[in-house]
């Protein structure tokens, strides 16, 4: 099983044509198919389900994909890490969820390039659960999450912590002096889905069961255009809202009745891996 016939498998599946496969990765049709025979051999099962026109991917096969693409990934970043041995004095793969990156990461980065120029770093953004899931599959080096991962072959330090406030555009004076649990249930607020345990389970919990918000994000640095200059809501860290506050761009709105928890980051990676960031960081 190479790499390039798992390849040829992932844009099949993508394709679902053979000729537009050949064409897309410059091969010929008969290497394609030969390719996919091979591989179902192989594994031992059905990976397409085939008419006369296009293929479509058996359950065996929707299962193969996934890690056919982590291969792929981590396939690329070994490469791309022993490629940089001779360029770079250090080397890291770094994930990290959005509101980390933006409200603490970015500025350590910049700094951390400044001083360490002779090193090379690949930044990922995404969801704490998939920067986890990459970090146990060492697509990344070091994540920086909102999930903890307790297991003994990484290291979990917490990175910070910061409360959670509710904002709204600054333009917007209605509860300035502060807003109840009963008044919150009646405005536009929109659900930016931390996915963070107790918070998320805090924020869920302050509405009715299913309810359906007007607007429901994972990703909190993409819902700050639809709280500007309009009457809208959402709870997001208060360290990612600073600027927006200072820029007079957003507003926090007190809350009375409720006391939010606090938001709880982490850092986690093998141990050398950690280590090393803490050492070129501090």
């Amino acid at each position: 099983m190479d790499i390039e016939t798992i390849k040829t498998f992932i844009s099949l599946s993508n394709t679902k044509n053979y000729t537009r496969t050949a064409r897309h990765l410059f091969i010929a049709q008969s290497t394609v198919t030969n390719r996919i025979n091979e591989l179902e051999k192989e594994i031992g099962t059905s990976l397409f389900s085939r008419n006369n026109r296009t293929v479509e991917l058996t359950p065996e096969g929707e299962q193969f994909l996934l890690y056919a693409n982590k291969m792929v990934d981590l396939t690329n970043s070994a490469i791309a890490e022993l490629s940089s041995f001779h360029k770079y004095e250090n080397h890291l793969n770094i994930g990290a969820a959005d509101s980390i990156y933006d409200g603490h990461l970015a500025p350590i980065v910049l700094s951390y390039k400044k001083s360490h120029p002779n090193d090379s770093i690949k930044i990922i953004i995404g969801t704490s659960s998939n920067l986890l899931e990459q970090l146990q599959a060492n697509i990344i080096d070091i994540a920086f999450s909102y999930l903890p991962l307790n297991k003994a072959e990484y290291k979990c330090e917490l990175f910070r912590e910061e409360p959670l406030i509710l904002v709204t555009d600054y333009g917007n004076l209605k509860y300035q002096d502060g807003i109840t649990r009963d008044e919150l249930l009646r405005v536009n607020y929109l659900m930016c889905n931390f996915a963070l345990g107790d918070v998320g389970q805090f924020i869920r919990g302050i509405f009715p069961k299913y309810h359906q918000f007007p607007l429901e994000i994972d990703n909190c640095s993409k819902i700050i255009p639809f709280l500007l200059f309009q009457d809208n809501y959402t709870f997001i860290p208060k360290d990612m809202a600073i600027p927006y506050i200072k820029a007079r761009q957003l507003r926090e709105i007190p809350l009375t009745d409720l006391k939010t928890p606090v938001i709880n980051s982490y850092i986690i990676g093998k141990k050398n891996k950690v280590d090393l960031w803490n050492k070129l960081t501090n």
